[in-house]
């Protein structure tokens, strides 16, 4: 037995110096190999990915994973790697196909010189651990910036804010940062947090966007930003409060006063919208949405008091609806959204009149039919005004759904069924995923 536990316990051993050898064999094969590269000057790129090569099996191995000069060498090869990357994107020389194939190396560098800092014993090593940490924020600013720029704006804000993770070590350890005045780190704040934003990465990104509101940088921006993450955490009303702090201390602010119009949008504040809608187009005269939108914002109005029974009311608003839409129609006079929106304004009263007509429906007195047929005349009239918009906006887009129902509705109300019948096979083109190949209204 006791011979036995001994052969097991030597089968240990020559286990484990085996795995030993292994990562210590991968240590001098990636020492060797990358000090060959830097003195080819980086023409032998082979060379560089022997380096990787070895350095992977040292990083593996529990031995020479306990060692920080592991991980400085590990984050120099994968820094060479993100330096190759930018130099190859800025100037368009050279070919990324040449480079080992890794994901992130920007990372993975910044990874390695913090591994090699925490298990660092000698101050020469942590000083090196630390040089490395500033050569990896310039290659993670520019591998976000290329990422941000092909829209992989995940990967950008991973590169952006490891790049801050990084700042704090340094300053932890007195070392200087990339990011060392407020203005530099507030920037760095603020472009992690975009990239984040357009990432939708939400809950991630808002401690950099609060570190932004709490310093009071001056960026309006910031408040939008916060506004749009605690509207899906909670809720439009609650997340206000960025929005009307944002107006407060940037009042011609553009932009926040368009977000501002959006919240009212989406929380259906007609009454409140007018108001901040006439200060857009004071500010941005010939901007065609705001007019349509004003003109929605009427047309909502006309409906929820035409629902009511207030007739003059509802008219009055409808008057108003219609004025906004021909301004932006005399600013763009093939604009898709007015043109819809008028034949829809058209439309709709036509329909509300149909519930009337059909009220009459049942008297076959000779004065009940005299009303039937005024009504009846009234609605096909408001079918008509509508009708010339509604083919205007089937020239623009024949494959609108909405316009095609109207234009179907429309002819067999008129009792052109033929012409209703076609509109039936086109609407049914693009309900089955299809396209109409062009236009059937052609003037």
């Amino acid at each position: 037995m006791k011979k036995l536990i001994f052969a097991l316990v030597l089968t240990a051993f020559a286990v484990n110096g085996i795995f030993a050898q292994a990562g210590d064999k991968g240590l001098k094969d990636a020492t060797r190999a990358f000090n060959s590269y830097k003195l080819a000057s980086g023409a032998d790129k082979n060379k560089l990915g022997e380096a990787l090569t070895g350095i992977e099996a040292a990083a593996g191995d529990a031995t020479t994973a306990a060692l920080a000069k592991t991980w400085q060498l590990r984050g120099e090869i994968y820094n060479e790697i993100a330096t190759q990357i930018t130099t190859i994107r800025q100037l368009g020389m050279g070919n990324t196909d040449e480079l080992p194939k890794v994901e992130h190396p920007g990372l993975e560098a910044a990874k390695s010189f913090t591994k090699a800092l925490e298990i660092a014993v000698k101050k020469p090593e942590m000083k090196d651990a630390l040089k490395g940490m500033q050569t990896t924020q310039g290659n993670l600013q520019n591998l976000g910036i290329f990422q941000y720029e092909d829209q992989d704006f995940k990967s950008a804000f991973r590169s952006f804010a490891t790049a801050l993770d990084l700042h704090d070590l340094l300053e932890k350890n007195n070392e200087t940062s990339a990011f060392d005045t407020p203005e530099k780190y507030q920037d760095q704040l603020f472009f992690t947090g975009l990239a984040g934003l357009g990432g939708g990465l939400g809950k991630e990104i808002k401690p950099y966007f609060l570190k932004l509101y709490e310093a009071k940088a001056d960026k309006p921006a910031i408040y939008e930003a916060l506004y749009t993450i605690q509207s899906e955490e909670t809720s439009p009303e609650k997340a206000y409060k960025y929005i009307e702090e944002g107006r407060t201390r940037y009042p011609n602010e553009v932009s926040l006063l368009f977000a501002d119009i959006n919240h009212h949008l989406k929380i259906n504040a007609l009454d409140v919208l007018i108001t901040k809608l006439e200060t857009a187009i004071s500010v941005e005269p010939d901007n065609v949405s705001l007019y349509t939108t004003m003109g929605s914002v009427y047309d909502n109005l006309y409906q929820n008091e035409a629902t009511a029974g207030n007739k003059d009311k509802a008219e009055g608003y409808a008057a108003k609806a219609m004025e906004y839409f021909d301004q932006a129609l005399k600013k763009d006079a093939n604009n898709f959204d007015a043109l819809y929106s008028i034949g829809a304004l058209y439309y709709n009263k036509a329909a509300a009149m149909t519930l009337e007509l059909n009220k009459l429906a049942d008297d076959y007195s000779k004065a009940g039919l005299e009303k039937y047929k005024a009504k009846q005349a009234e609605v096909i009239s408001q079918f008509d005004l509508a009708l010339p918009y509604f083919k205007r906006c089937e020239m623009n887009n024949p494959n609108d759904r909405n316009t095609l129902i109207a234009l179907k509705e429309i002819f067999a109300k008129k009792d052109d069924i033929e012409t209703s019948n076609i509109f039936k096979q086109r609407l049914e083109v693009v309900e089955g995923d299809g396209k109409n190949a062009s236009s059937y209204f052609k003037n």
